[in-house]
């Protein structure tokens, strides 16, 4: 509870600035790497 008592400030001041740039908070994270490909064993690879 102290712990977060002492940051609350700094948390609503974040969200203020977020809701005021109208930027997202948090990106989504989208995967956009290759889908199929065949796994290589270590000793394999070079």
């Amino acid at each position: 509870p102290i712990f977060a008592m002492s940051r609350v400030a700094g948390w609503v001041a974040h969200i203020v600035e977020y809701l005021q740039a109208n930027r997202i908070f948090r990106p989504r994270a989208i995967y956009n790497g290759p889908v199929d490909v065949e796994y290589t064993p270590m000793e394999e690879r070079g």
